[in-house]
C-alpha cells in the first residue's frame, strides 16, 4: 500500500509535479510508480518510452532548483504488466518547488504520511534558510580555462554527443556563468588526485606501493582506481575432483559500489580527496565529510542519504557508472555488515577484511564442510556476484554486465545465466517470453535464502 516513501499512480497526472516535490522536499526521498492502483492493482502503462520521456521532460523543466541527479525513471515489469518507477532523493537545496508558482504555499509541497501537503510559509522560510550554499555547482572554479575532451569521449561512449552548451546543461555554470568546482573536477586537467596506497602489515608503519591516480576528470580517476583494486582482488582458486572452488579478496559488487560511492559523494569543498588503502588483512576506503544533517545512521545504511555532490552523481549515471538511486549501500550490505563503516565529523571510512576463504585457498587448506554445500549450488565468485546485482530489482543481462563492473555481456555472465536460472535461482521477469527484447532477471525466493546464507557467514 501506499505510505510516507511510496506513492501510487494509475497513469501520469497533472498532480505528478506535486509528488515529486514532496519526496524531494522530503528527508529520506520516495518512490512513485506509474501504471498502479492506490490499492496496489497493476493496470500497467501503454507507452513506456513516451511516459519515461514526459516524466524526465517534466522533472526537468517544471520543478525548482533543478533536480537533475536527484531522479530515476526506470521501466519494470510487474504482473506480465509495464510499469514505471520513478525514485527520488531528497534533495539538498530545500525547498524545491513548482517553477511557475514560486517558493510560494501554492508551489511547496512535503510528504505527510501518504499525502503530499502544502508547505507552510514558516516551514519554506525556515528550509531555505538552511538551504546548501556551498555545494560545488555554487562554487566557483578558480581556474576557467577548462578543456573537457575527457569527458566528451566518455559521453560519446555511452551515445551521448555533449553540444555546445553542455556546460550548463550539465550544471556546470555558477548563475553569473562561470565554470563551477564541478566543471573544475571533471575537467581534462585539475590539481585533484587520489592515491591507493598498500602496506605490509596491520598498520600504516611499512609502506610498500602507493600510486596516484587524478589531475585529470573524475571519471577517468574512478576508472583508473576501480582497475587498480580489480588488480588488487586477486582469485584464489582450488580445483578438485568434482569441482573448481574460486574466492576473490573481496566482494566484486560491494568493493564497486563503495569506491564509486566514496568518489562521488566526497565533500570536496574543503579539497580533501577520497583515501583508498591495502593492508594485510583489510582495505579501507575514506571519503571525506560525514553523513549529511538530518539524516540518521539507519536512514544512511537504507539507501536514503542525500546525494552531497548531484552534479557529479548526475553525470555518472549519465555515463552508467552509477546505475540507480539508493541501490549501492543495500548491495553493500549483503556482503558486509553495518560495522564495516565508521563515522567521525569529518570522514566516513569503510573497511572490508580480506576473505579468509580466499585466504585458506591460496594456502592450499580445506574449504568446511559448509562451504563446500554453499559451492554445490554456485560454482564461482562471479556467480554470487550476479545474484547480489540482481537483488535490489530485476536486471536485463546488459544491465547486470554494467553492474559487474563490464563494459559488455563477459563470457562468463552469458554462461552463468542459464545456469543459475535451472538452479532455480534466477527467473524471467516475461517467463513466456525468453527472448523478449523487455526479459530480465529476478531473483526467486531460493536465490534470496542462499544470499541470506551468504550474508550470514560474513557477519
Amino acid at each position: 500500500m501506499e505510505s510516507n516513501r511510496v506513492e501510487y499512480k494509475r497513469e501520469l497526472t497533472d498532480g505528478f509535479e506535486r509528488e515529486a516535490i514532496a519526496f524531494l522536499n522530503y528527508r529520506d526521498g520516495g518512490v512513485i510508480y506509474i501504471g498502479i492502483e492506490r490499492d496496489g492493482a497493476v493496470v500497467g502503462v501503454a507507452d513506456c518510452d513516451a511516459v519515461q520521456l514526459a516524466i524526465k521532460d517534466r522533472l526537468k523543466n517544471n520543478i525548482l532548483p533543478s533536480c537533475l541527479g536527484l531522479f530515476d525513471v526506470i521501466h519494470q515489469v510487474r504482473e506480465s504488466q509495464d510499469i514505471i518507477k520513478v525514485t527520488l532523493a531528497s534533495g539538498s537545496e530545500k525547498p524545491y518547488y513548482l517553477r511557475k508558482y514560486g517558493m510560494s504555499e501554492k508551489g511547496c509541497f512535503v510528504r505527510i504520511g501518504s499525502a503530499s501537503e502544502p508547505m507552510s510559509g514558516r516551514m519554506i522560510e525556515e528550509l531555505f534558510a538552511k538551504r546548501t550554499r556551498n555545494s560545488l555547482g555554487r562554487r566557483r572554479s578558480l581556474q576557467q580555462s577548462l578543456n573537457f575532451e575527457q569527458l566528451r569521449i566518455y559521453y560519446e561512449e555511452a551515445g551521448f554527443s555533449l553540444g555546445d552548451r553542455f556546460a550548463a546543461n550539465l550544471e556546470l555554470l555558477t548563475e553569473d556563468g562561470a565554470y563551477n568546482y564541478a566543471a573544475y573536477l571533471l575537467s581534462d586537467r585539475n590539481g585533484n588526485s587520489v592515491q591507493v596506497a598498500k602496506y605490509r602489515g596491520l598498520d600504516r608503519y611499512d609502506l610498500i606501493d602507493t600510486n596516484e591516480y587524478g589531475y585529470c576528470s573524475l571519471i577517468k580517476t574512478c576508472k583508473q582506481v576501480l582497475d587498480r583494486l580489480d588488480v588488487e582482488n586477486r582469485t584464489a582458486t582450488k580445483i578438485t575432483g568434482k569441482e573448481r572452488i574460486e574466492r576473490r579478496l573481496w566482494n566484486v559488487v560491494a568493493l564497486r559500489e563503495a569506491v564509486i560511492n566514496a568518489i562521488i559523494h566526497n565533500d570536496y569543498t574543503n579539497e580533501a580527496v577520497p583515501k583508498f588503502e591495502i593492508f594485510d588483512d583489510r582495505l579501507e576506503i575514506t571519503s571525506a565529510g560525514s553523513i549529511p544533517e538530518g539524516v540518521a545512521r539507519e536512514e544512511f545504511f537504507a539507501g536514503y542519504s542525500i546525494p552531497r555532490n548531484k552534479i557529479l552523481m548526475r553525470v555518472f549515471k549519465d555515463l552508467d557508472i552509477v546505475e540507480y538511486l539508493g541501490s549501492g549501500m543495500p548491495r553493500i550490505l549483503r556482503a558486509y555488515p553495518k560495522e564495516s563503516f565508521i563515522f567521525t565529523a569529518n570522514f566516513i571510512r569503510t573497511m572490508f577484511p580480506i576473505s579468509l576463504e580466499a585466504l585458506e585457498l591460496e594456502r592450499g587448506a580445506t574449504l568446511p564442510s559448509s562451504e563446500a554445500q554453499v559451492e554445490a549450488q554456485v560454482e564461482a565468485q562471479v556467480d554470487l556476484d550476479i545474484l547480489f546485482a540482481c537483488s535490489v530489482q530485476p536486471l536485463s543481462s546488459g544491465e547486470i554486465a554494467t553492474a559487474l563492473g563490464h563494459k559488455k555481456l563477459s563470457g562468463n555472465i552469458r554462461k552463468a545465466l542459464p545456469r543459475l536460472k535451472d538452479a532455480g535461482l534466477l527467473a524471467y521477469t516475461v517467463p513466456d517470453k525468453p527472448n523478449s527484447r523487455l526479459q530480465k532477471y529476478r531473483l526467486t525466493p531460493t536465490g534470496q535464502a542462499l544470499l541470506a546464507k551468504e550474508k550470514n557467514r560474513h557477519e
